[in-house]
């Protein structure tokens, strides 16, 4: 009887490890890139960015493709001035693995590049109302390395500001969206509330800085030496440069931390926060951490760890909103905040951008421009 039942164990064992095994194999198989298709004779093409495998930042290629058309509820917009973020470099990657599930095994089902924009309304579907042909508009949509995209009317896209230029709006939706929720929303921040900025020099770094301030808080921004001067300017009252000094071993104790860069242990930043405190994960790694976990090992650590403390530990992800973009619009068109930018690339250096955005020493956002 224990023979049999321990042949039983033996084999669904062997069945669950053969299982995993080829999972693993499924998710981190990578195909070859194909050679681009023959575009149709006659049709509209426009210049896009493409990614036809996963992989480095190589595998990013500049072709003609079909100019998009839009349906009756869509917007076609000219694309002046995209920016790009780490999402962008972990879906070129295709990491962590498990994310292919959404993305597509083996290869990208969505070749299409970028998120956020700011471009000019060029035709509008036969039910768009709220929009019309040379009207200037920012937000986030798919695909936005390219020279045209097509959006839906109603979405996370608002009216560009006259007095903002395009590349300091196209800097705006995924990084301002996400320093502005996490703060205002995760982080409560009141005024008065002390505020920690790990990677405060960064993308989404920058603008916290900025909004922490608008918010009333007295901000602390954790940098670089390189950097120091950049996060004062920015408004930051207190600046650490953590190559000469550990903020975690300070006496200083904080109502929020945000961590855009993950470079510290949990119990670490634990120290730095009040009781009750909120520490707030955004982000951290490089492409060369772990393609499996590497990404979204502090948020898991984060969630459990908050079961057992006073402390909220967790990870935040930003969610569209027209009326927050909006917001943050407002606050661009009167200076109470403002899109840093790092460097400009033209469309044809897309892949040079995203190269040097995997590096993380850029100082604010990295642009590309369409024009």
């Amino acid at each position: 009887m224990r023979k049999g039942i321990r042949r039983i164990a033996g084999a669904l064992a062997a069945i669950l490890i053969v299982t995993i095994a080829g999972f693993a194999i499924a998710m981190s198989y990578t195909k070859d890139c194909p050679p681009a298709p023959t575009v149709t004779p006659g049709a509209a093409t426009m210049k896009a960015i493409v990614r036809r495998c996963y992989g480095p930042p190589d595998v990013l290629a500049l072709e003609n493709v079909a100019k998009p058309v839009p349906a009756d509820n869509q917007l076609l917009v000219r694309v002046h001035a995209a920016s790009i973020n780490p999402a962008d470099w972990h879906e070129v990657r295709g990491e962590p693995y498990f994310a292919r599930l959404g993305m597509g095994i083996g290869a990208p089902e969505d070749l299409r590049v970028g998120t956020d924009f700011a471009g000019t309304v060029e035709a509008v579907g036969k039910n768009v109302t709220q929009w019309k042909p040379g009207d200037e508009i920012m937000g986030g949509g798919p695909g936005t390395l390219a020279e045209y995209i097509v959006v839906k009317e109603e979405g996370s896209r608002v009216r560009k500001p006259h007095n903002l230029g395009f590349e300091v709006a196209a800097g705006v939706y995924i990084a301002g969206l996400t320093a502005f929720q996490a703060l205002r929303d995760r982080g409560a921040i009141k005024p008065g509330d002390k505020v920690l900025i790990n990677g405060s020099s960064g993308g989404v770094g920058t603008f916290a800085v900025q909004i922490a301030k608008a918010l009333g808080a007295e901000v602390t921004g954790v940098c670089s030496t390189r950097n120091v001067e950049l996060v004062r300017a920015l408004g930051a009252d207190h600046v650490i440069d953590y190559t000469k000094e550990d903020f975690t071993e300070r006496s200083e104790r904080y109502d929020v931390v945000m961590d855009n860069v993950a470079t510290r242990g949990l119990l670490e930043m634990r120290r730095v926060l009040k009781p009750g405190g909120k520490h707030i994960i955004i982000g951290g790694g490089g492409p060369e951490t772990n393609p499996w976990i590497g990404a979204v090992w502090a948020p898991l650590k984060g969630m459990v760890v908050s079961w057992f403390v006073d402390e909220d530990m967790r990870f935040f992800l930003s969610h569209a909103s027209s009326e927050d973009l909006a917001a943050l619009a407002g606050l661009l068109e009167v200076g109470k905040i403002k899109t840093v930018i790092d460097r400009r690339y033209p469309l044809a250096e897309a892949a040079e951008a995203m190269r040097y955005l995997e590096t993380g020493r850029a100082r604010g956002k990295v642009v590309v421009t369409i024009d």
